[in-house]
Order: C-alpha cells, then structure tokens, then sequence
C-alpha cells in the first residue's frame, strides 16, 4: 500500500485539519471531528442548519460543503464508518438554533442509526430536527425496495438545494420538504474499473481482471450488481443512463441536473469525457439538461471509476441551485454552453489550394509520396515499440503522436506532388497540425527548410536532395538546441544527413548512398543506448535512460528504413 498519510488513525483529523485551513468560514471543533460555519449568529437569529456527514473516505464530502448557502455542519467518522450519535449531536448543538436543523442522510443502516438517535436527543433537549434520507442508487431498482436503496453522489444535489433554501429563511417545516423532494427524485449509478485501498486495511477489497468493471456499487469499495467487460467511455455512460431512465424518476420532455462525479481516482479528462457523452445521450432520450456538473464530488478514496446523477427539476429548483455559495468544493453555477463550436474566418492572404486538373504530378513528386507512404506505414506499425521506448524516459505519447503524423501523410490529396517542395511543404503542414508535443515543431520545422531549400530547382538531383536533407537537420537542431550526443533525434538525423552527402561526393549511387545513411542513422540510434541525455525529459531522469535507445531516434531509424525500401523497390 502507497498512500499519502502519516499514521492511519490519524488520518481523518489530519485530513479536516487540512480542509479548514484551506476554508475561511469554517472551523473545526476542538474535540470532535466535525466542521462547522464560523461566525454564526446567535443561536435566536440562526436558520435552519443543514448538517450531513458520514463516514470518511468520500471526500471532498462532506467538509468541503460546508460554508454559507449549503452546509452549515459536516460530521466525520472514520473511513467509510458512521460517526457517532454522539458527534453529531455535538454538531446540531454546535450550529442549530430555535429553528431547528434538518439532517440529510445518505441510506446506510449505521448513518440512519446514528443519525436517527442524535436527532431524538435533540428534539429530547428542545431542539426540532427532520431527518431526510438519500436513497438514490437505481443500480438496485430490481434489487431492493425503493427506501432500502443506498445514497450515493446525488446527496450533494440535495445538499445544495436544501442550504439555500435556508439560507433564504425557509422555515424547517419547508426547508425538509425541498430536500426530500429532492431526494425523491434524483437517481444515480455508479460503475467502477478498479477497487479502492482502506489505509487501515492495506489491501484491495476485490480484484478485477484486466478488462473487468463493477457496475451498480455504492460508495465504500463493495462490488457492484454485477461484473463485466469494460466498454468504451460513451457504452458506459449510455448503459448508467439507460439504468436511471428505467428507474422511472425522469421522463421524456423532462428538464433535468446532471452530476458527473468521480470516485477518487478519475482524471478530469476522462470526467469531460463522460460529461460530454451524458448531455448528449440525455438529449436523445428527450431529457434537456439545464444545470451540469462534473468532478470528484463523493469519492470512495482512490477508486477509479464514476457515477451520474440525474434529477429532474422545476422552475422552483433552478433559482436554489444559482444562488452563491463559499463551500469551497461547490463548483458554481453549472450553466451550460450553448454554442460549443466556433469557426475561425479565413484569413484573406492565405493561398487557394489549385484545382486538381490544373495540377501536373510530376515523376519526383510521385517517388515522394510513394516514400512517404513506405515511412507513414513503418510508423504506424511501429506504434506500440516507439510507446514502449518512450515510457521508459517520458509519458510514453511518441508512439501514438508518430501515428497520427503518420495517418496525416497519408491523408496528404495526389495535387500536393506537384514538386518535391511542394509536397514536403504539405507534409510539414500536416504534421504541424496532427502532432502534439515536440515531435510535430521539430518535423514540420525539417519538411520546411528542406521544401524552402528545394523550392526554385525545378529539376533537384541527388545532390540537391542531399543538401536539403542536411538542411533539414539543421532546422530541427536550431529549433531544439540539440547537437549530436545530447541523445535525441539528431543522433539518428545528422549521421543519416551527412553519410548521405558523403558518400554521393565519393560517386556512389543514390540507391547505395540511401542504404548506407539509413544504417548510419541506425548506428547513431544505438549509440544513444550509453548516452546520458542532456535535453528533453529524458534528461530530467539523468543516468535512469542508460541502456534504452532513445526514443525520437528510433523513430527516426525505423522511417529512414522504410523509405531506404521504398527505394529499393523502385529501383
């Protein structure tokens, strides 16, 4: 077990200690782990308190909801165990007035407990209390009857709905009939790709196989309603809300929230991912999202996985969920944007492409395209190899950002080879727009010095191909500072460039000059093996990339090849 933490029992206190500081407008109670709001008024002028809680481990809940127009108390127990009936009588007393509290619980057997006894010792000391349990989890619809379902993310909707209805003055009466309806109508489901780590425990609670899911779990590192193969992002969410659609909760023509939650582990890349893929599945069911939101809003520690929340609301909802609130996990307003695309005017100065019957291919501009394709191919069947080579001293994109440059040269129209220059100009453009990271400056910035170069020979030879080559090499090495023995891509470049040059000054063939600077270019590759990389991130890790070639180098050696074939066969 790696986790973050210091002792395991400490873990909690530590952990509010933390979240407190980081919330002006909240306190922490000296012997109790629970957070409330500071400055409250007199306990005679106070509103009605919203207090929720539960166990630890799903954070940011249920602390970080707390603040002005949502949560006025959050109680904490241990990881995903009840707090004490106890403590959260300390927390109604702590934030509760003469208008009482309303208690919004999440359905599981030791919050209803605990929760349930610590607001009959308060209405006992004369404080009135409505207790408002969350039952949303339409993964059990077939399971269990609807008030033995578990709460799960779509308590924070609850939470948000009933903190301003307080915060408006609602009395309890009103302020509990809003959270249950709220809680009445949202809907959710969960679906997990792994299991999560209890510190106290130190081990996962189940094991998935390498292609297995959980779908339909709760929040506490169970196992779902059942197990299955992982699907892609938009079967999942399109499975999750064919779920809650049968629930029943929310019908065509409804307007609707949606919360797209994390469960701890979840990248807010792959949450935009399913925010996307949810709006747009509920627009075909007939259901208009209004409100949205996506994050880690109840986690189950560091489980990767998801849930979505679904409720519909009224014309009454929607101002409860604008109103403002200082929680520091609340993420705002959740409007949506109603125009995604925008396309960009085309500058007045850029050149119109030629129709394709004024265009002549020329022989050379068809050798071109035909070595680009040898080298595109070569590239792409080499995705995996370069991937491998890359997350050994980086993030492992060089594999995948190849491809791409590869699949653009292959998508470069015949009309482009109208001349060397032009299509290697094309190419640069492609690869400019279709690689990402450093890869695609360093190329495009090669194929336009070499098209530049090549630009007035209407005729080039060998030689001319030969310099514009070395041309090329030196662009890449201007561009990024490398020269050879830094252990980048120029340790296959400039060896390849100059054997070329070389060996057609000493009058061997183009066919024999090509051969011998792809396994020049193939020499320089391996001698990046016992280099200690000066540039790049590779150099971030030092002598760690000793004994692996360099990535960019074998990418560079495994083109230089395919195109020494493609010459070869044409020869």
């Amino acid at each position: 077990m790696k986790k973050l933490i210091n002792r395991p029992e400490e873990a909690v206190r530590q952990a509010l200690e933390g979240v407190v500081a980081l919330s002006p407008g909240t306190n922490l109670l000296s012997d109790e782990n629970i957070v409330i709001l500071s400055g409250l008024p007199d306990a005679a002028a106070r509103p009605v308190a919203v207090i929720s809680g539960g166990g630890s481990g799903h954070e940011p809940a249920h602390a970080g909801y707390v603040g002005r127009s949502m949560l006025s108390a959050a109680v904490a127990g241990d990881i995903f165990t009840s707090p004490s009936s106890d403590a959260i009588l300390s927390a109604i007393r702590a934030v509760s007035g003469p208008a009482g509290a309303v208690l919004v619980v999440k359905n599981y057997t030791g919050d209803r407990l605990n929760f349930g006894l610590a607001a009959e010792l308060a209405r006992a000391e004369g404080i009135p209390v409505e207790i408002v349990v969350v039952a949303d989890d339409a993964a059990l619809r077939d399971t269990v009857a609807p008030n033995r379902r578990r709460g799960l993310a779509g308590t924070i909707l609850v939470h948000k709905l009933a903190g301003a209805a307080a915060a408006q003055g609602n009395c309890l009466t009103d302020v509990a009939a809003i959270a249950r309806s709220a809680a009445q109508r949202v809907s959710s489901m969960g679906i997990s790709l792994g299991t999560c780590i209890l510190p106290s425990v130190g081990k996962p609670g189940f094991v998935l196989g390498e292609k297995e899911i959980e779908v339909g779990l709760g929040i506490h590192g169970e196992p779902g309603v059942l197990r299955r193969e992982i699907a892609s992002a938009d079967e999942l969410v399109e499975l999750t809300l064919r779920t809650i659609l049968a629930d029943g909760k929310i019908r065509r023509g409804d307007e609707a929230v949606l919360l797209v939650n994390g469960l701890g582990s979840t990248p807010p890349l792959e949450l935009a991912i399913l925010a996307r893929s949810g709006l747009g599945t509920l627009s075909t069911a007939g259901v208009t999202v209004v409100r949205a939101w996506a994050g880690t809003f109840l986690s189950a520690l560091d489980m990767p996985g998801f849930s979505l929340s679904v409720m519909p609301v009224t014309s009454d909802d929607l101002p409860l969920f604008d109103m403002p609130v200082e929680a520091r996990a609340w993420p705002g307003s959740g409007h949506l944007n109603t125009q995604l695309v925008a396309t960009p005017d085309r500058p007045d100065n850029l050149p119109v492409e030629a129709q394709e019957d004024q265009v002549i291919i020329t022989f050379a501009g068809r050798r071109l395209q035909e070595i680009f394709a040898y080298a595109a191919r070569a590239l792409i069947a080499a995705e995996d190899e370069l991937a491998t080579l890359d997350g050994i001293t980086g993030d492992g994109d060089l594999g995948a950002s190849m491809r791409r440059g590869a699949e653009a040269i292959l998508d470069i129209p015949e009309t482009a080879f109208s001349s060397i220059s032009k299509g290697l100009s094309s190419a640069a453009d492609r690869v400019r727009k279709a690689i990402a990271g450093s890869s695609g400056p360093f190329y495009a910035a090669g194929l336009m010095r070499a098209s530049r170069h090549l630009a007035k020979i209407e005729d080039p030879s060998a030689n001319d191909i030969a310099a514009a080559f070395s041309a090329a090499v030196q662009a890449i090495s201007e561009l990024g500072g490398a020269k050879p023995g830094d252990r980048t891509m120029v340790d296959a470049l400039h060896p390849a460039a100059s054997m070329f040059k070389d060996q057609l000054a000493e009058g061997l063939s183009p066919k024999d000059a090509w051969q011998r600077a792809v396994t020049a270019a193939q020499e320089g590759m391996r001698l990046t093996i016992d280099m200690r990389p000066k540039l790049g991130r590779a150099s971030y890790i030092g002598e760690r990339a000793i004994g692996s070639p360099d990535a960019g180098a074998a990418a560079v050696s495994i083109w230089l090849a395919a195109s020494g074939t493609a010459v070869q066969d044409a020869a």
